[in-house]
């Protein structure tokens, strides 16, 4: 009884308790209470707060991936000091030593600072990491010229980037960039955010860092700059590649003066201090444009870190394989393409690669502006190959036993709920497997990995042939839809070329330090090489292959002085387009695409591919001793292959990749009628005493 009547008072004393307590809440709570248009904003402000506290911890739950990168070692840099040659010897570059010739902040002229602050970010020293005064100037600005004219971003938020994320322009990306810019904040210095941004920013022409920049473009220490030229550097923090002086003069200079001008919008100094940069714009050292292999230089750099691991000395000179000449071609043949081209098939960019008969890696070109992008698409992209990964097929089958008259059937197949299809939409029935590869049927391979081999020991193959991509083996990976670098193509396809070879592929022939004691060497320090595929298959391979150029989908592609093997490549909805062909002396392929992943118009190997490829071949072959491909017969015909156009119609009838018509590789820049008007001229030039330049002119033309 006592201690029901003691629980029953406890819970007596309990209820009362709480409900003094909860009017006494109460009557204190109703001295807040807000009535009438008091009560909209404070419901509006609450609704407000909670929505922006709900708002911030999703954009942190987003930008916590990006903080993982702040635990590694982001201060560091790699020691390296690295000084290319070519193949002859002659400089082409350096690597690494640009970001240790950082000058202290407290050592720069003060012009210097305020050039790229002024421009920058004024309010630098003020701001947290997020200027959100700044921003709102901005996206003033923008609203009133109805377009993007003035950035919002901090000099914070611009290092965040650089250190830590890529370029994409995506609204994950801002966030991050934003939550990274206040880690900086809180744990660096001002002077420490500003020297690291100073050093870390790409400036073009292969330099990062302003100080790299000034000895690059005006040939002197950044400390000795004059104002106009702070004013040149300073303006390309924006974009490097639009304002690099050595490119275009006059636009650095127009952007200098738009910096001269924000130093005095700043207050940071007066009209008449700025007055003689003005009337004296910087000039710089004369340097040609895409002089430096720059593509080259990063692949060739990233080889040498592999290769020096266990040595401790990184002061290096690295004689490399590059032939600048090749290098050019290369670079000139993909520009001129897709200047010429480019609107018409919807194509923003282009990779290659050539590799010569002893694997030595001649020419890098891994986009169309090194400036705009140094994203590396010959070495680092992974695309599907499309048609042009038939080759590892057909070579898995001669290695199978089978030969290039074996008969299969070209006909309807179904693997699974897999039926790939033609191009055309016809089958031809039975053919041997040179035609079914020439003219690039879908249905073939298909039927070889399914009923002959399985895809287990294309991958094989494809990984002892030097493909460093992970290749699926799934059963749609025989018609190309593992992704595959540009490089990976020309190492695969040099197997063809030097006999069945694997373990060639070099870009790097010596390494040593400055007193020129040789580090490593390839032939020395590197193992053999080793056949993959034997001299039967070899041949019969490259037998098919050079029929690809002279009656298949790579006419374009085809060369008077020598006979050439390859094939073509288109993947679907015209997204990525490949040529991938070799002689006897070089191998080469061929990618055009867009980063976007956006389709082409129409756009198949077989064109601008193939012809990039037969441009830059034309260059290579110049004045060299040509050698055969191995295995073939008759491997330099006294002409060019045949055009006629009943046999190009014959030949691309129902093919894997877009049927081509037998036009010239190039559009007519003359008319037949001034092309016969100049050749009259000549031949009266011939009759009187006309001055040999003038003659010499006419004559070649």
């Amino acid at each position: 009884m006592a201690i029901d009547a003691w629980l029953d008072s406890s819970l007596y004393r309990l209820r009362s308790g709480f409900a003094a307590f909860w009017e006494s809440a109460t009557l204190f709570s109703r001295k807040f209470r807000v009535r009438g248009w008091k009560r909209l904003f404070i419901e509006v402000a609450d609704e407000g707060f909670t929505l922006g506290v709900l708002g911030s911890v999703v954009m942190l739950a987003l930008a916590m991936p990006a903080f993982e990168e702040t635990k590694k070692d982001w201060r560091a840099q790699d020691d390296y000091a690295v000084t290319f040659l070519d193949r002859y010897g002659n400089e082409i570059g350096q690597r690494g030593i640009l970001h240790r010739d950082a000058v202290p902040i407290a050592e720069l002229p003060d012009h210097v600072i305020k050039a790229v602050l002024a421009t920058e970010d004024r309010r630098f020293f003020e701001h947290i990491g997020i200027d959100f005064w700044g921003l709102s100037r901005a996206l003033t600005q923008n609203m009133r010229a109805n377009g993007v004219v003035q950035g919002g971003s901090t000099l914070s938020q611009q290092l965040a980037k650089n250190l830590f994320l890529s370029n994409e322009r995506t609204l994950k990306r801002k966030i991050n960039e934003a939550f990274l810019s206040l880690w900086l904040e809180a744990n660096l210095s001002k002077t420490e955010i500003l020297q690291l941004y100073l050093d870390r920013a790409y400036m073009g022409g292969g330099t990062f860092g302003i100080a790299a920049a000034s000895e690059f473009y005006f040939g002197k220490s950044v400390k000795d700059v004059n104002l106009a030229e702070a004013a040149m550097l300073a303006g390309l923090f924006k974009a490097p590649a639009k304002y690099a002086p050595h490119v275009n003069l006059p636009a650095a200079r127009a952007r200098a003066n738009v910096v001269l001008s924000n130093l005095a919008d700043a207050g940071f100094m007066s009209e008449g201090q700025l007055a003689f940069a003005r009337r004296n714009p910087a000039s710089v050292v004369d340097r040609a444009k895409g002089d430096n292999p720059d593509y080259f230089l990063d692949w060739a750099f990233d080889e040498v870190k592999k290769i020096t691991r266990t040595i401790p000395q990184h002061n290096l000179i690295v004689r490399t394989t590059l032939d600048r000449n090749i290098q050019k071609a290369a670079e000139d043949a993909i520009e001129f393409h897709l200047r010429q081209y480019g609107t018409e098939y919807k194509v923003t960019e282009a990779a290659t690669v050539v590799i010569a008969d002893d694997g030595s890696v001649r020419a890098i070109v891994g986009g169309r502006d090194y400036g705009m992008s140094q994203f590396n698409r010959a070495t680092k992209a992974l695309r599907q190959s499309g048609s042009s990964f038939k080759p590892y097929v057909y070579a898995a089958a001669m290695e199978k036993g089978l030969t290039p008259s074996t008969i299969i059937s070209d006909a309807p197949i179904a693997w699974g709920n897999w039926m790939p299809r033609n191009y055309g939409r016809s089958f031809a029935g039975r053919v041997d497997l040179t035609t079914a590869l020439v003219k690039s049927y879908n249905t073939v391979p298909v039927r070889l990995a399914k009923d002959y081999l399985t895809t287990k020991p294309i991958v094989a193959l494809t990984k002892a042939m030097g493909i460093e991509s992970e290749i699926s083996d799934h059963k749609t990976m025989v018609l190309g839809t593992s992704g595959m670098t540009v490089m990976d193509q020309a190492t695969g396809f040099s197997v063809f070329a030097n006999g069945g070879f694997a373990g060639l592929r070099h870009g790097l022939v010596q390494i040593s330090d400055p007193s020129g004691k040789i580090l490593w060497d390839f032939k020395r320090d590197t193992p053999e090489p080793k056949r993959v595929l034997s001299e039967k298959a070899t041949s019969e391979m490259n037998s098919m292959l050079v029929q690809v150029p002279e009656r298949g989908t790579a006419r374009r592609a085809a060369l008077p002085m020598t006979r050439v093997a390859g094939k073509t490549g288109t993947t679907q909805n015209y997204r990525d387009a490949w040529f991938v062909g070799y002689t006897g002396n070089y191998t080469a392929a061929v990618w055009f695409g867009n980063d976007s992943y956006a389709p082409m118009n129409n756009l198949t190997g077989g064109i601008i591919p193939a012809m990039t490829w037969q441009m830059m071949m034309m260059q290579a072959h110049q004045n060299i001793d040509l050698k055969p491909i191995p295995g073939i017969s008759n491997p330099f015909p006294k002409q060019a292959p045949a055009t006629d156009p009943k046999l190009v119609a014959q030949s691309n009838a129902g093919n894997g990749d877009k049927p081509q018509n037998a036009t010239p590789d190039y559009p007519r820049v003359l008319s037949s009628e001034t092309t016969r008007f100049i050749r009259g001229l000549n031949e009266k030039f011939r009759t009187y005493e006309t001055p040999q330049p003038l003659r010499t002119t006419i004559s070649s033309l």
